[in-house]
């Protein structure tokens, strides 16, 4: 019997490395995202193909349905992880495979993979859906990080996230800003490996608990900000926090110097997509200094 699993991307707006150490964040599903379809075959493998946005093939892979050892494929380092999340899925429901005698595995994506929008977390999310498993556990013991991004792959509103004795504490709640007309995400052009950013963050000295208090106390304001100037502040004192934490200049200072509005970091510093505020001006600027992937607050949420 076909089957299809759908999870969202996401976007962490505020809580950043602290959100590893127990900081409340807030974090929005966005409406990119991706999808596995899955069809019994009688081939003795698993057959997996990977398809982008514009339905083309950017990874495939065969595995012997016996063992899940890589067979072949188009990216070898790709088929390893790939492998090692399908043995854990397994590991955790061993009879996930014992009836096949064969499976085709297609995954669609519905935002280029550069993004950042969460192309292993919609994956783990899909898998885990499948395999009748615990997403978070698939994610902690395949990949590590913080689980925020399995929590937006499963909902459809925004969420704050905070993780209580290595426990996700997920709450939807009504982040609906009047000023969101004012709010962009804009692509750095680069993806930023958040495994290398984490260990970054690990290797810093500061007071831990000082910075969870201060990074959640943020994330509480801004979600009940009632002006643009206001949330605008947050995000300045967001980034300042994180800067001296990580002796890594902001966005803003090292980029866009002359930008009239304020740019705040989203998940690992350094790549991926950056919250802008701004108007008709925005896409303008951002395009001429060769930043050509710009989208409006409301394209982007779900």
């Amino acid at each position: 019997m076909e089957k299809e699993f759908y999870s969202n991307g996401k976007l962490l707006l505020s809580g950043e490395y602290a959100i590893l150490d127990g900081a409340l964040g807030l974090a929005i599903p966005t409406s990119y995202g991706q999808s596995l379809h899955i069809t019994p075959t009688t081939s003795g493998f698993l057959e997996w193909t990977s398809f982008d946005e514009n339905d083309k093939i950017w990874f495939s892979a065969r595995f012997d349905l016996t063992n899940l050892n890589v067979v072949s494929s188009s990216d070898a380092a790709m088929a390893k992880t790939l492998m090692d999340l399908l043995l854990e899925a397994n590991a955790q429901n061993p009879l996930l495979l014992t009836d096949s005698q064969g499976l085709q595995i297609e995954t669609h994506l519905t935002f280029p993979n550069s993004w950042g929008l969460g192309t292993s977390s919609t994956l783990i999310n899909n898998v885990a859906q499948w395999a009748r498993v615990d997403a978070f556990q698939l994610l902690w013991n395949a990949f590590g990080g913080s689980g925020y991004d399995i929590a937006c792959a499963q909902y459809n509103s925004p969420l704050t996230y905070q993780l209580k004795d290595g426990n996700p504490e997920v709450e939807q709640i009504d982040f609906d800003p009047i000023f969101k007309d004012s709010l962009y995400f804009v692509h750095l052009n680069q993806k930023q490996s958040s495994k290398e950013a984490i260990a970054n963050y690990r290797e810093q000295e500061f007071d831990q608990s000082e910075l969870v208090r201060q990074v959640s106390d943020i994330t509480k304001k801004m979600i009940h900000a009632s002006t643009l100037a206001g949330f605008e502040t947050l995000m300045d004192e967001h980034e300042n926090i994180l800067s001296k934490v990580l002796k890594t200049p902001p966005v803003k200072q090292r980029l866009f110097p002359d930008y009239f509005g304020a740019i705040k970091s989203l998940g690992a510093w350094g790549g991926d997509f950056v919250l802008a505020t701004g108007d008709d001006k925005t896409h303008s600027y951002f395009k001429s200094k060769g930043f050509e992937t710009v989208i409006p607050y409301a394209k982007m949420t779900l």
